[in-house]
């Protein structure tokens, strides 16, 4: 297949999973609305897509009017058959898209918070490869409404962490793409940082082996679900 990584900045992109595409002997791009520059090819011509998260939030398009031109794009994606993978940003992306709410939580979400998979979630094709609970981690100061006719697939007390729409398209709250390296800088660049930085660092240093495993887990099975639906 040919996967395409939508981004939006330096650090919040496919380093744990650009390997998992080239394992499964697939071929992914990387391009960002942000650029200014054509898609390496078509957007409609890709087989599968990652829509990754970024500093900005969905109502920031004043600062960053490419938004407009994504969320036009998300639009018709989420109206299609396209299978795609939101995370963070990218997950309030494609619900505010399919007609969802977005906005600001009561209290932003850093760190490491507990997780549970619905019904749903526990048979879901690609947010079945999770455990029923777990610890995620997070970085998310917005949060997102169940868009009409979607299915949520997890929770937590804090935010819808979960979701389908369709038969091809998932969007995922937390972040299981991160790795070690990447949250250091986020918090070494953050003009806000969390309350403790230290002590999600420590948090980090101890758990990320095996997030980044489940992390893993995720992104492999999102790309055989793309497969399966590619092949019709």
């Amino acid at each position: 297949m040919d996967v395409l990584s939508v981004v939006h900045g330096e650090d919040a992109g496919p380093a744990l999973f650009a390997p998992l595409v080239a394992e499964a002997g697939h071929r992914l791009d990387e391009w960002s609305f942000g650029w200014g520059t054509p898609p390496p090819q078509p957007l409609d011509s890709y087989d599968a897509v990652l829509v990754f998260g970024g500093a900005m939030h969905v109502d920031h398009e004043e600062a960053h009017p490419w938004l407009r031109d994504e969320a036009t794009w998300l639009r018709e994606l989420v109206r299609g058959s396209q299978p795609a993978l939101g995370v963070c940003l990218g997950s309030q992306l494609l619900a505010q898209a399919a007609g969802a709410a977005v906005g600001p939580l009561a209290k932003p979400e850093i760190g490491w918070f507990e997780v549970e998979l619905t019904d749903a979630g526990s048979a879901d094709p690609v947010v079945s490869a999770l455990p029923a609970r777990f610890e995620a981690l997070q970085w998310h100061h917005y949060g997102h409404g169940l868009p009409d006719g979607a299915v949520e697939l997890a929770r937590n007390a804090a935010a819808l962490q979960a979701f389908r729409l369709g038969d091809a398209c998932w969007g995922v709250q937390f972040h299981p793409e991160v790795t070690e390296p990447q949250l250091g800088r986020w918090i070494a660049d953050m003009t806000d940082p969390p309350p403790d930085p230290e002590r999600l660092l420590r948090e980090t240093r101890e758990r990320i082996g095996a997030w980044n495993e489940l992390g893993r887990r995720l992104c492999r099975s999102f790309l055989a679900a793309a497969e399966r639906l590619r092949a019709g």
